[in-house]
């Protein structure tokens, strides 16, 4: 619209490096260059910024930038020139707002126009480009709209672009400009200062109506006199524009917050608009003077108040967990559940159809804490197949999660007390790109003296409540048994994070490198050197990153008497394998189970905890092998040796 930058000289875009910014500003155009509204509007919320802001040209965007600011905001103006093939990249990596300034899921960014030239209504937002472009809006923190005509043609086209996510910015000015104006007003009120002529605001736009705008006062205004204004600088025109008794302006279509109309009507004059001008009914415009300004003031504050929500936003975290008859297995359920409810901001509990009393514990618990959510899913475990209900009662707790991100946890891990804050800062951290992640686990072998080499440190642990994530069995490890029921092969335990649709294995973030991986293989050979290596390791990710102690196989007598009473028809029903009960099968003793006892349970789990540092029950238990262990220095969290302590006392007495 205007001819020159509104500096009278030229600065420098930006003042520091991009690596620096904490925002960064994406748009076709700055006011270096060009001095149109929507590059006013850009440069006064730039001026207003309370953080190290940078100025990137949507043309010179890339992907190596992309990937070098996924711990920045970004927010994107006019974008037209940038590669519309980064939008993908961009959705998938960046935290980042929308400014916009027309119509851009029409070709022609203004529907009126996609008319004029095709002489056919625009379809665009049915089309694959339209959608395309819808998609990059989906995928933004929130949408910052000129006027609210203007989203409500977007909320007719994409009603997925709800209210919650939208903001009415209006066009924004810096107080420099406002005050400039206001000057401009007095000089007004001089007499003569004002020529009884209205003025036309020259451009080249199609959109704007510079031949309408004549034909509409020559309609209106008999024998009406008036001006085209063009090539003046900003403040020149303002000045200019000053000196009229009125502004005509009928733009061809929906012009969404014309910045010449508010400034005609600030300045005092008369304005002979159409209904395009889509801001005109809005109710800080026919507001007083004074009043028009302090909204216009406040768009810098509903701008930079909604990006410091975002940029201080605390995440949160649902915790979610199953049950099934815990009481009688002897697991630390209340202490696991207690440990999340300290970070959570909900947990979830699904219980898979107890009959021990755990549902009605749960129902009791729930009605005393607000934060505690239970529910019944009730699974049939006599089915043949009921090894594949544990992947789906987790997903179907999974399913109750309402906050931001997700936290799964079994009823046998503990969290740390020194974990919890290190949980929601993590949490906060966490960049656009990471769906899932894989957090430490420390596994006890009898006692906490002794921590097992011979298992993953880790486990799936953190993920985005997003609702493709779901837990099952992977795509490449199902199979189907001849009535048509779905079982696993080896590799998973049918808990795996998986692609709601497609089944396919959600990626995940890890901190277990390949590096870490042959040093754990080496102390698992014997090599004493990359056991204490890997030990010191362990010690100083259990201090630096938040994740779970496991109790598992810290009572061994239980854990062999589980493994007796379910978990060997647990992996039968889920590999659909047949093991008869014989010596040979039984990979604890050498015996059926039947003829075990409960003293040979006692004995081999006393034996387990003093010669071995762990055992994967693939095979025979080998005590000429024993397996290395490591010792965590870190205590055990409180609410488990608390919990300890009281089941040592009980059972002196």
């Amino acid at each position: 619209m205007f001819s020159q930058s509104v500096f009278e000289t030229k600065k420098e875009r930006n003042e520091i490096k991009f690596e620096e910014a904490d925002i960064i500003f994406v748009a076709d155009l700055f006011t270096d260059e060009y001095s149109g509204g929507a590059e006013l509007t850009t440069e006064a919320l730039f001026g207003t910024s309370p953080y190290k802001t940078y100025k990137l040209k949507s043309s010179d965007l890339t992907e190596q930038q992309i990937q070098q600011g996924v711990n920045k905001t970004w927010i994107f103006f006019n974008f037209s020139q940038m590669n519309l093939n980064l939008i993908p990249i961009i959705v998938s990596s960046l935290y980042y707002f929308i400014t916009e300034y027309d119509y851009k899921f029409c070709r022609y960014r203004s529907i009126e126009l996609h008319k004029k030239e095709t002489g056919e209504d625009c379809n665009c937002h049915n089309e694959d480009y339209g959608k395309f472009i819808s998609s990059f809006f989906a995928g933004s923190e929130k949408i910052f709209w000129m006027s609210d005509k203007q989203k409500e043609r977007y909320q007719e086209r994409f009603p997925f672009l709800t209210d919650e996510k939208s903001i009415r910015l209006s066009s924004v000015f810096s107080v420099e400009d406002l005050e400039y104006i206001e000057e401009l007003y007095k000089i007004r009120k001089i007499p003569h200062m004002v020529d009884d002529k209205w003025a036309i605001i020259g451009s080249n736009s199609w959109i704007k109506g510079v031949e309408q705008s004549k034909i509409s006062l020559e309609k209106s205004f008999k024998n009406a006199n008036y001006n085209v204004l063009t090539g003046l600088e900003y403040r020149a025109l303002l000045k200019k524009l000053s000196m009229y008794k009125g502004l005509c302006f009928t733009p061809l279509g929906g012009d969404t917050c014309p910045r010449i109309v508010i400034e005609a009507q600030l300045l005092g004059l008369e304005l002979h608009i159409n209904k395009n001008v889509q801001h005109m009914s809005e109710e800080w415009f026919n507001l007083e003077r004074d009043d028009i300004e302090s909204y216009l003031l406040d768009g810098h504050k509903r701008f930079w108040d909604e990006i410091e929500r975002h940029v201080t936003r605390e995440v949160t975290i649902s915790g979610y967990t199953t049950t099934k008859n815990v009481i009688n297995s002897g697991y630390p359920w209340e202490q696991s559940i207690s440990s999340m409810l300290n970070f959570c901001d909900e947990v979830i509990v699904a219980d898979g159809g107890s009959d021990d009393g755990t549902f009605e514990k749960l129902l009791e618990w729930e009605k005393k804490e607000a934060k505690l959510k239970v529910f019944n899913h009730k699974k049939d475990y006599n089915d043949e197949r009921f090894a594949i209900f544990d992947g789906e009662l987790k997903a179907d707790a999974r399913s109750h999660c309402s906050k931001e991100w997700c936290w799964q946890q079994d009823s046998d891990e503990i969290v740390h007390e020194s974990d919890y804050l290190k949980i929601k800062k993590l949490a906060n951290q966490l960049v656009k790109p990471i769906h899932l992640l894989a957090l430490p686990v420390v596994e006890y072998w009898g006692s906490a003296e002794k921590v097992r080499i011979d298992v993953n440190p880790w486990k799936w642990r953190l993920s985005r409540n997003y609702d493709h994530i779901t837990h099952g069995v992977p795509n490449n490890l199902r199979k189907i048994d001849n009535n048509g029921r779905l079982f696993a092969m080896q590799g998973t335990d049918g808990c795996d994070y998986i692609q709601k649709e497609t089944y396919e294995n959600i990626p995940c973030t890890h901190f277990y490198t390949q590096q870490v991986h042959q040093v754990r293989v080496m102390a698992l050979e014997g090599n004493e050197e990359a056991r204490k290596g890997y030990e010191n390791w362990m010690n100083a990710l259990v201090n630096e990153l938040p994740g779970v102690y496991h109790y598992s196989w810290f009572n061994l007598e239980r854990k062999i008497k589980t493994y007796r009473d379910y978990w060997s028809k647990h992996w039968q029903s889920l590999y659909d394998v047949k093991q008869e009960d014989t010596p040979e099968n039984n990979m604890f003793f050498n015996k059926s189970w039947k003829d075990v006892t409960d003293d040979d349970i006692k004995k081999l789990a006393k034996d387990l905890k003093e010669k071995m540092g762990g055992w994967i029950f693939h095979q025979k238990i080998n005590f000429n092998k024993p397996t290395p262990f490591l010792k965590i220095s870190k205590n055990q969290p409180k609410i488990m040796i608390d919990y300890l302590r009281e089941i040592s006392e009980t059972k002196n007495i």
